[in-house]
Parts: structure tokens; sequence; C-alpha cells
């Protein structure tokens, strides 16, 4: 009889049925995914242990577990922001506003650290297309990361340069057919150590999952909101479902709809309307007061305001004040430009 792979305990205790299993503790889950990272588990458990995982959902601790680990292995040298912005999702209902919040963040002071992952569902419009619209490179490493934050006031590095065995996880989605918590953990990973992280989410349930994986991190700031199509995003013609992790406190922070009705999602996703909102060139009732509504939950978040109507406020001076110009390669590509 073969001995026992290590590893196969930890797909035991998840996976022993109805009354015999149970979630991982903290130490369980951070041994788990270290020997994820380091290669000592085989194909066969890995893919048992995401679906296992997936189907009961992650616990905060079990999270918290996992993204200690993962923030042993981050690439070197990532640089200090104010800010930490994951972006995972892709828009695909209405275009990238919540880019023009992170500009007019930056543009005011706000050193924001963007990561995330593009590609893996169809039909999305994802943060590198859009920046490379509005003129932006993604940082291939971590020294072009910090000299972009110096630059510009923010940066987006990809996944794949950040944590490349975590960016791999993500990438099974197409095998496996189901998210797995590789999704979960490169919302919360703030790469960057900001003192404040903005987390858009799609599934209400997994507010409270972020929320707990924060409190038991002792997070310092962190706002987990559902977000427009799961960015960082918010919704402004509803209500929008948000709670809150500081220093090991939580607290629900719902925000009012800033639109008095529901918008209908537009026919066609330009990015080219994008850029001109930007500059002043078109005008858009939804998406403007989408980018000073997400910019105001950042504002509040970092408590640059006292409340959610001084948020409100100063985003909206920063809006009408804004520095208009873009680099000189902003440009679009035409078989990129739509999506219908």
């Amino acid at each position: 009889m073969s001995e026992e792979h290590p590893f196969a305990g930890y797909i035991r205790t998840l996976g022993r049925g109805r009354h015999g299993s149970r979630s991982l503790t903290r130490e369980e889950a951070y041994d788990a995914m270290r020997a994820i990272l380091m290669g000592e588990v085989a194909d066969v458990q890995l893919g048992a242990f995401l679906m296992l995982m997936r189907v009961k959902e992650e616990e905060p601790e079990e999270v918290a577990g996992m993204i200690q680990a993962l923030r042993e292995r981050l690439v070197a040298g990532l640089p200090a922001a104010d800010l930490d912005w994951p972006s995972y999702a892709g828009k695909r209902r209405h275009l990238p506003w919540y880019l023009l919040s992170v500009l007019l963040l930056a543009r005011n002071g706000v050193r924001v650290f963007m990561h995330g992952s593009s590609g893996h569902t169809a039909g999305r419009i994802y943060t590198d297309q859009a920046l490379a619209a509005l003129g932006y490179e993604p940082a291939r490493d971590a020294g072009e990361a910090d000299a972009q934050l110096g630059r510009q006031g923010f940066t987006y590095m990809p996944l794949e340069a950040v944590a490349p065995e975590l960016e791999a996880l993500i990438g099974l989605r197409g095998l496996l057919g189901l998210r797995s918590p590789a999704h979960t953990l490169a919302r919360m990973l703030n790469p960057g150590r900001a003192a404040a992280s903005l987390q858009g989410i799609f599934h209400p349930g997994y507010l409270q999952i972020h929320q707990g994986g924060a409190l038991a991190l002792n997070e310092p700031a962190v706002t987990v909101l559902k977000g427009e199509g799961g960015e960082s995003e918010r919704p402004v013609d509803r209500a929008c479902r948000a709670v809150t992790a500081r220093a090991g406190v939580g607290a629900d922070e719902p925000w009012k709809a800033r639109l008095s009705s529901r918008v209908s999602r537009p026919e066609q996703l330009e990015l080219a309307h994008l850029v001109r909102v930007w500059t002043g060139d078109a005008e858009d009732r939804y998406g403007e007061a989408a980018v000073i509504g997400t910019a105001a939950m950042a504002i509040r978040l970092m408590d640059m305001a006292p409340d959610q109507a001084g948020a409100e406020r100063l985003a909206e001076a920063w809006w009408q004040a804004r520095d208009r110009r873009l680099p000189a390669t902003a440009s679009w590509h035409p078989r990129q430009e739509v999506l219908s």
C-alpha cells in the first residue's frame, strides 16, 4: 500500500461528507496554500481542493491563512501606495468608469496601486484595454510600478507580474468551469500593503467573506462593495451595498443612489466615449455620477471627509476642477473599441 500524500489530509478534511467534513483552520489554510505555491501538490489534488473549497465557500479564517501564504511569495520590491484597487471582473454592461475615478484620485494626491487580470471571461472590457485608450501602460515590474506612481499617481500591474502562482490558479477557471477561491484571494491580496483597500465583488454573499477575512487579518481600512459588474465601481442608479473593516471593527456602510431612476444598458460600449467624457468633449449622466460616486467611496474610506455627504461634495469639486489632459499616446483601436 502506497504512503499517503501529505496534501491528502486537507482534501479529506474538506470532503469527508455532510457530517464529517469541516473548514480548515487558519494554520491549515496557510500550510495548504504554501504547499500549492511551492509546487508540492499534484494537479488532481489542486483541482479537488479548489472545487471542494468552492462548493462550501471560503471562511474568513481560511482566507486569512491563504492570504498570509500568498503575501510571503509576492514579487519583491513592490511600491507602497495609499489605496489598493483590485480589478478582476471586467465590464460588460457599462464602461469602466472606475478608471476615471482612479485618475481623479491620483490627480488629487492619492497614490493608487491597481492590480488585476484580464481575458478570463469573453465579452468584457478589462482594465488594461481601457488604460490603453486613455494613454497609459501597465507596469511590467516593481521598478516600473514605482516610477509610474511617482510620475502619474497610480499604477496598474497585471497579477502575473505581482503573484504569478495566483494568476495561474485564476487561469484554471476555463478547465474547472467555475471560479475558485483564487478570485477572492486576488481581490484581497493588497500587494502594495496600502493603508486602504476598495474591493468590488459581484455575489452579495462575498461581502461578509471579504469583510471577515479583512477583520481576521486586522487590515487598517477596507471597504467591500457590490460593485457594478463586480468591479470596484459604485452602481449609482440604485443603492449600493457595502461593508467596512477597520482595524478589527466591522460595519455596514450602504450608500444611497445618486440618480433618481435606473439607467438602461448602452447598446454599445465605446472606449472613445470614456476618453471624451474625461476631456469634457462629451457628457454622460450615468458615467459622471459613477466616477464621482466611486471616488467618494474612496475618499470616505481614507477619512479624507467626515461623512458620506462630505465625501460626495469633495469628489464633485474635484471632478469639476479636474485636469483634463491625457498622455499624448491616448488612443483606441477600432477592432477593440466597440463591445455590443
